[in-house]
């Protein structure tokens, strides 16, 4: 578990975020062009899930993008998941995130199932293979994830 301000600078810990089914952990960034590729797919990907009980929570930890610029990115691009920020890039350094957008699929115990791309492509209309959607019904149908990692493409973290 851990704790991090929300772009409100309200204190949210991993536990109270947490969906029943699971959790997806997405770091995000405000001026990389390959994450604001994908922000309509990470906006409908919480909302197909949301009801199934996997939570989707946003994390910024890019150094130079404040809970400011962070808020107002949400807004604009009409995310309604939270968004965390993660100063001094401690959770990205404990998972060992390096771009973004990339993706870390807890279940429901906190185990960690699937780490890395949301799908293939950059461009949605050359999406072949969607990782983490395959990550998440197979965890949501009771079966074992068969791709547990996919290398994660995007902008480095800018980190302190």
């Amino acid at each position: 578990d851990f704790t991090l301000p929300d772009v409100d600078n309200k204190e949210r810990s991993l536990k109270s975020l947490a969906g029943k089914n699971g959790t997806v952990l997405l770091f995000i960034s405000v001026q990389c062009p390959v994450s604001n590729a994908y922000n309509e797919r990470m906006e409908k990907l919480a909302q197909d899930y949301k009801e199934k009980g996997i939570a989707v929570i946003g994390i910024n930890s890019n150094v130079a993008e404040d809970a400011a610029a962070a808020k107002n990115h949400a807004t604009e691009n009409k995310l309604s998941f939270p968004i965390l920020k993660d100063a001094g890039n401690k959770i990205a350094d404990k998972l060992g995130a390096t771009v973004t957008p990339e993706a870390y699929f807890l279940d429901a115990s906190n185990k960690l199932v699937y780490h890395g791309r949301i799908d293939n492509a950059r461009n949605a209309a050359e999406v072949q293979s969607q990782e983490l959607r395959n990550a998440m019904d197979a965890v949501l149908a009771g079966k074992a994830v068969e791709k547990t990692e996919a290398k994660a493409f995007g902008c480095s973290i800018k980190r302190a």
